[in-house]
């Protein structure tokens, strides 16, 4: 059964629906006045954007009211639908902008639902609500059906709200973004067909679009660099949560991401393997807190058990966002191990993601340092000993290469010092890049300073008005 709502079909809504019209008969206009407005013209009619249109989609009637009474003071339309099939009947005449679909419903799940909807309607948004016995279910969902977020049973109002606000907020922002890539391909379209005697025109119209295309590069920019600071977040609210030592996430990142340069790998698969380290313990939010400040070794295999759960619902949780499709991958593999003995698909060898197999390594190098593998802290020393013997068991043989000639970078790295601007001199070497308050890269690591790059570092902090953190190496 399908039922098109607004908030005033229900009895219960609050507000006068005749409000603000007057009663009783109302007075005669006189001919005069009738004159004068026939001769007015008529002002333009601006029509109010319509508000978002959700879809409930839900076998049980219980659940519906629960949600449109949860909505009703949001203002949203609501269509609600008690199966599968009637919601991609209402969604042929109603696009929706939001889907929210339970998972467990006869005929056709949610999964099934969701795929459908998502090919039919793919920029419509998605939101899954879930038991806690239907992971498998919920991947498959999120998989195949796009699914924005789940949510499990029973919901968190407020979380479920915040939810659905930011939902609407993404596809708005995606659809701004299609429309201005569209503008710019029609700018472009139109410059190509003007003759040689709108010259002018053309260099003002390019100009114009190179203006625009900074502006979306500056903005994509932005939105890596938010990207990656909201990665970094997320790894300390973990830390706060599990009780780990401050950084301990970040130092699992940083070993990970020079492992994985030590090994060959560049761009897109270098960062990928840098936010899983980063994020290798999200899933560990889901555990109980008698299992969070314990070294693995004194749990029980019970315990043991319920642990090496959380990588695969860190998987559910990453791959709703596409930015982190394959970060939820390395993530679900961290725990085999190459002689195939691991845990979740037991894999051997190469065929566990290479992400997997460095991240692997340098969480149990650093959890070693911090006592999170065994009861003890062991030393730096100790702890390399500890992965090197269990090379072509756990590790990667070739991973326990690489880890070892990056420990003996970092222990051949010369000492560092913070300089101002004003203090750089030419054959100065910089420690870490050089970027500016936006994140843009000026000059890379490793750079020796010359005479006019001093003088352009001097010239663009005094514009941006913002000293730089400027880092050289000491012997330098």
């Amino acid at each position: 059964m399908a039922v098109y709502e607004t908030e005033a079909s229900h009895p219960d809504t609050v507000g006068d629906e005749h409000a603000g019209t007057p009663e009783g008969p109302q007075p005669q206009a006189t001919e005069a006045a009738q004159a004068d407005q026939q001769a007015a013209p008529c002002p333009p009619v601006t029509r109010p954007a319509l508000a978002p249109m959700v879809l409930l989609v839900d076998d049980e009637p219980g659940v519906l009211s629960a949600l449109r009474r949860l909505l009703r003071p949001t203002g949203y339309r609501v269509l609600t639908a008690e199966s599968g099939a009637a919601g991609l009947e209402l969604l042929a005449a109603n696009p929706a902008d939001l889907i929210i679909s339970d998972m467990r419903m006869p005929n056709m799940n949610g999964a099934e639902f969701l795929s459908k909807a998502r090919a039919a309607y793919p920029d419509t948004m998605r939101i899954l609500l879930t038991g806690y016995s239907e992971i498998d279910s919920a991947v498959r969902a999120i998989n195949e059906g796009g699914v924005y977020r789940y949510l499990n049973k029973p919901w968190d109002d407020q979380d479920l709200l915040m939810t659905i606000q930011q939902a609407l907020e993404q596809r708005t922002l995606s659809r701004e973004t299609a429309r201005l890539t569209t503008l710019t391909q029609q700018q472009n379209e139109r410059l190509q067909q003007m003759n040689a005697g709108l010259e002018t025109e053309v260099v003002a119209r390019t100009e114009e679009i190179r203006q625009t295309l900074m502006f979306l590069e500056d903005a994509q920019r932005d939105l890596k660099r938010n990207f990656t600071n909201m990665v970094q977040v997320c790894a300390s609210m973990i830390e706060l949560r599990c009780g780990a030592v401050g950084g301990q996430s970040m130092r699992v990142g940083d070993l990970a991401r020079r492992i994985a340069l030590a090994y060959g790998l560049t761009g897109m698969p270098v960062q990928d393997i840098f936010h899983a380290g980063l994020l290798h313990g999200i899933g560990k939010l889901s555990l109980p807190d008698n299992l969070l400040n314990r070294s693995l070794d004194r749990l029980t295999p019970e315990e043991s058990k319920l642990y090496h759960q959380h990588p695969l619902r860190a998987q559910m949780v990453l791959t709703a966002v596409p930015q982190l499709a394959h970060v939820a991958q390395i993530i679900r593999h961290q725990y085999e191990r190459y002689n195939g003995r691991g845990t979740p698909d037991r894999l051997v060898g190469e065929d566990i993601p290479i992400g997997s197999r460095i991240v692997a390594l340098a969480r149990d190098y650093v959890d070693l340092l911090m006592g999170g593998l065994v009861r003890q802290r062991v030393s730096a020393e100790q702890a390399a000993e500890m992965i090197k013997a269990q090379s072509g068991l756990r590790y990667d043989p070739l991973v326990v290469v690489r880890f070892a000639a990056v420990l003996k970078e970092l222990e051949d790295m010369p000492p560092v010092r913070q300089v101002r601007s004003i203090d750089l001199r030419e054959g100065m070497r910089l420690a870490d890049d050089l970027l500016t308050r936006r994140g843009v890269l000026l000059i890379g690591r490793d750079s020796v300073i010359n005479a006019h790059q001093i003088e352009q570092i001097r010239r663009f902090e005094s514009h941006e008005d913002v000293p730089f953190a400027i880092v050289i190496y000491h012997d330098a």
